[in-house]
């Protein structure tokens, strides 16, 4: 793999003792065939010594009896009359056509409509698909939309079985690109298009082949083989095409279980499905959130609750802080926060909770009243011996304080054993500035910054002092 210049001088040191192209390049990645195009004119600049001695005044008499891999060379040459008479070479050499690709987006016309014409009359199916990543990279540049037109027009003669092949390789825009002739054609049945999006992870496919399959649908019996797989995957987008077209299947009855799904965009789906078919949604959730100590209490339920819920539902969320299930303590938490009824008093213990999640969605729930909390029992919890994500927890709020409070709790996390949370802080004391309504001339201040100076310059230093009113 041609991965910097050095491999490219390397490279193009062997083509042009005769070397070929299989043994110099992976003639198969694209990267390479790109990395040798614009590392051959580099190398020309800067050491010209590695290649042929072409003037650049005239042709080189030589070039029809060039072999295959200094034909290579030339036609990444930065000349561009030799570039084009390398283009017309390049017919008797298939294993060239990488470069004609390449060469179809050229800068100088003639070159570029010299390749055009012999990609034009050397394409055929076998070579497209070989080609198709390389000719779809070149197609995201300048004058490169013509390769991915006569790309179109020959794939969209090839079968199911051979777009098969693209529908595997690693480039999502490659899939991309396959996928839409796979479906223009009709070359896919919609349970293949539902498993593709099921097992796709590009969300653009998983749209496309989602979005195809439910519309090549006609009758009921034929959701069998579609459903299955969109209500399984992974991805929510998918999920939710599937449980909306639970309405149409007359199936509606099969989206409750997904109203405490995982991902919002399912839930709210769901909803819909089940108000159409006039069910109460809040009731189901209601209904599940009444035992407070249910082991299989899903927390999508929770949050759906929030959702969809009232005010009043907090009295249903409040007695789930104390869930054992932490999925279902922090959806609770964020249920709360949704409905503005997150009280600080009731909120504060959860700063200490042994699961992250819940620690995370305590804090947002507490920013609004950070300047509420005791500063004292924040910077406590920034102590090197308190567990990582409740140090995090702690100097989020501490940090939305503001004033001396912040810039104290920032300097004391400089020796956290934490890099993440050692950056976050250095970052905290760069943009802190003295708060309005701070006290002037706090020496505090000064010795604090006087810690901090290597993230200053002299100049910012003073300034920051200057603003907070104490000498340098």
């Amino acid at each position: 793999m041609l991965e910097d210049i050095e491999d490219v001088t390397a490279a193009a040191t062997r083509l042009a003792g005769g070397a070929p192209l299989q043994s110099t390049l992976d003639v198969a990645d694209p990267a390479d065939w790109l990395a040798l195009d614009a590392g051959v004119r580099e190398v020309a600049w800067h050491r010209p010594q590695f290649l042929p001695g072409w003037d650049s005044a005239s042709l080189p008499a030589d070039l029809t009896q060039l072999g295959e891999s200094r034909l290579a060379l030339a036609l990444c040459h930065r000349d561009g009359r030799i570039r084009q008479e390398a283009v017309r070479q390049s017919v008797r050499y298939p294993g060239l056509l990488p470069l004609v690709v390449i060469r179809c987006a050229d800068w100088v016309g003639p070159v570029r409509e010299h390749a055009r014409q012999l990609l034009r009359e050397a394409l055929n199916v076998d070579s497209a698909l070989d080609l198709a990543p390389l000719i779809l990279r070149v197609g995201r540049r300048d004058r490169g939309a013509f390769g991915v037109d006569v790309l179109g027009q020959i794939l969209r003669q090839a079968s199911h079985g051979q777009l098969a092949v693209l529908f595997a390789d690693p480039d999502r825009i490659v899939r991309r690109f396959a996928y839409r002739l796979a479906i223009e054609g009709r070359l896919l049945r919609p349970a293949e298009l539902a498993r593709a999006a099921a097992g796709d992870q590009d969300t653009v496919v998983q749209d496309l082949c989602a979005t195809a399959a439910l519309t090549a649908l006609g009758d009921e019996d034929a959701y069998e083989g579609v459903l299955p797989p969109l209500l399984s995957a992974r991805n929510p987008r998918t999920r939710s095409a599937g449980v909306t077209a639970l309405r149409r299947a007359g199936r509606s009855e099969q989206a409750e279980p997904f109203l405490s799904d995982r991902s919002a965009l399912v839930r709210a789906c769901a909803r819909y499905v089940v108000r159409q078919q006039g069910g109460d949604p809040a009731a189901w959730y209601r209904e599940r959130c009444t035992a407070p100590d249910a082991p299989e209490l899903p927390p999508g339920a929770v949050i759906g609750l929030a959702e969809c819920g009232n005010r009043a539902d907090a009295g249903l969320l409040r007695p789930l802080l104390a869930h054992p299930a932490a999925g279902v303590r922090a959806r609770a938490v964020a249920g709360l926060r949704a409905l503005d009824c997150a009280d600080a008093k009731q909120m504060r213990p959860l700063l200490d909770d042994p699961a992250a999640g819940v620690v995370r969605e305590t804090a947002a729930a507490l920013l609004p009243s950070a300047n509420e909390l005791p500063a004292d029992w924040l910077l406590e919890r920034t102590s090197s011996e308190r567990p990582r994500h409740v140090r995090v927890g702690a100097f989020r709020l501490l940090d939305a304080r503001g004033g001396i409070v912040a810039l104290r709790a920032a300097v004391g996390l400089f020796e956290d054993p934490d890099v993440k949370l050692r950056t976050w802080a250095a970052q905290s004391v760069q943009r802190w500035h003295p708060s309005p309504d701070g006290r002037r001339g706090d020496a505090e201040v000064g010795e604090l910054l006087d810690r901090s100076r290597h993230l200053f310059s002299d100049h910012m230093l003073r300034r920051r002092k200057w603003e907070a009113g104490v000498d340098s």
